[in-house]
């Protein structure tokens, strides 16, 4: 059973400070109202996660200034001294009455202002969370030309406020977990509750309860606890940074996730489907939007294959390729004394440390590295006879078609795959491509997420469903009057149909 808080308030505070000790920022104080009855009061809050204004203004100043709390003497008052105080002294639009001790620290880290009243059992939680915070400004991974420049913080209650500024509807629900032992971290449950599948909620609230952990610093963590599969290389929950996109996601009968301190938000269920999918699609032409999903698709087979496929070729079915491509292959490498596994290896190394380095080094130092790396690498290693021609432009293929994916994990699971294959064609030649295929596609169609198929809507249920409108091509926005059948959302329908434009 926990422990409750006592009448007395020099034990209570007491308590505080054993708890709280070697504490320098914890604020402790003692105020006493009423001119003709006379109460101690006591504050306690911790410095810098409180909005000090707004303490100063509506919690102290309220109390110190108020005529009627100066006055008052519990005459005619049917209720407590605390409830008197609430009613007349209190100008905070959050209040919540507690009684155990677990409560109050939580309330206390959580940036709080407690106020405990001389004889009173129980305490009063002052909304007054605070502090230092990030401005709303533009996404930094997911840019658009065209759309919503307002991307998500790290600050919980800015990100909840974004989307409800999209989604006006008392429908729309939010339901907040507390995760982690140590650092007590709110996670925010938002779906709309007439679209939502119960089953869908129902799992994700589950696995949300049985997270026992000390710390959850990232929304990445959080995924990596909850998702079905953790061996697997693929991302089973998408992430975003915009507002916009969380919101079309949840009138489509996703679930969003919110983490405090972390400017991403997850959606769940991903799939292929959604994850290939970028907020500009909706924001362009159906036309031009449909050929650039038709190209991300081709990026995604230019980002395993077409290393792999030289190796094979190259190595162990030159028969396959013309007479003249061979002769010219041949004169490329007439100077390069690695095997060609060792080659292609060697170069895709080199193009990973030079996306790394730029990534780490922000701003256009950067850029400029991944840049005029790639290229005095690339000529020094051709000049030098390390490298062939054919083999560079085979590398800057892959590295630009792993930009194109909108997911940047579903990009990374690609490209660790790729290596996979590399071995598979360097020892067994283009039978060692068919090998890891079949193994990958088997992967993919076995993987779930929260018991939606991976492979949806392309392994059939979107054909039956209609949802390969809104996959493969994206039909202009007047056909798109159905909900994706996938999340199985308890109302379909979500544009009225025009008979006429049948």
């Amino acid at each position: 059973m926990d422990k409750v808080i006592s009448k007395d308030i020099d034990e209570n505070i007491q308590y505080i400070k054993d708890v709280f000790i070697d504490n320098d920022d914890l604020i402790i104080r003692d105020i006493v109202i009423g001119d003709v009855l006379s109460v101690k009061l006591s504050i306690v809050l911790i410095d810098g996660l409180i909005n000090t204004e707004y303490v100063a203004e509506y919690v102290i100043g309220s109390l110190l200034r108020e005529e009627e709390i100066k006055s008052f003497t519990l005459q005619g008052y049917k209720t407590t001294i605390l409830e008197a105080i609430k009613e007349k002294g209190l100008y905070s639009t959050e209040i919540k009455d507690v009684i155990n001790w677990d409560d109050v620290l939580n309330a206390i880290l959580s940036g709080n202002t407690l106020l405990f009243v001389d004889g009173s059992p129980t305490a009063v939680i002052i909304g007054t969370r605070g502090g230092p915070g990030r401005s709303i400004g533009e996404p930094q991974t997911e840019t658009v030309v065209r759309g919503p420049r307002d991307g998500f913080t790290e600050t919980f209650k800015f990100n909840i406020t974004m989307i409800r500024r999209r989604i006006k509807d008392t429908n729309l629900k939010v339901k907040v977990h507390i995760v982690g032992r140590r650092s007590k971290t709110y996670v925010a449950v938002i779906y709309i509750d007439d679209i939502v599948d119960k089953k869908l909620l129902d799992e994700v609230n589950k696995r949300l309860s049985n997270v026992d952990i000390d710390l959850i610093l990232d929304s990445s963590m959080l995924e990596s606890l909850i998702e079905d599969n953790y061996l697997s290389p693929f991302p089973q929950m998408e992430n975003t940074e915009r507002p916009d996109a969380v919101a079309a996601s949840i009138c489509e009968g996703r679930i969003a996730l919110i983490v405090d301190n972390s400017p991403f938000a997850l959606l769940v269920p991903a799939t292929i489907g959604t994850l290939m999918q970028s907020s500009e699609d909706y924001y362009t032409r159906w036309s031009e939007a449909t050929a650039i999903r038709i190209f991300r698709l081709l990026g995604l087979l230019l980002v395993v294959l077409p290393g792999p496929l030289y190796v094979a070729l190259t190595a162990y079915h030159p028969g396959l390729l013309p007479t003249k491509l061979i002769y010219f292959l041949g004169a490329s490498r007439i100077n390069v004394p690695f095997p060609t596994i060792l080659e292609a290896i060697l170069m895709e190394i080199t193009m990973e440390l030079l996306r790394e380095a730029g990534t780490r080094i922000s701003g256009p130092i950067g850029t400029t590295i991944g840049i005029v790396g790639g290229l005095i690498i690339g000529q020094a290693a051709v000049e030098a006879g390390i490298v062939s021609p054919l083999m560079i432009i085979i590398v800057a293929i892959t590295t630009i078609a792993t930009f194109v994916i909108p997911s940047y994990e579903l990009s990374a699971a690609l490209r660790v795959i790729k290596f996979g294959f590399f071995i598979l064609s360097g020892t067994l030649g283009l039978y060692g491509i068919t090998l890891g295929t079949i193994i990958l596609m088997g992967h993919l169609a076995k993987l779930n997420s929260f018991g939606i198929p991976y492979t949806s809507p392309y392994s059939g249920l979107g054909i039956k469903e209609g949802d390969l409108k809104d996959t493969l091509v994206k039909a202009p926005i007047q056909r798109l009057w159905l909900r994706p059948g996938f999340t199985h959302p308890k109302n379909k329908q979500r544009m009225r149909r025009d008979k006429k434009n049948e």
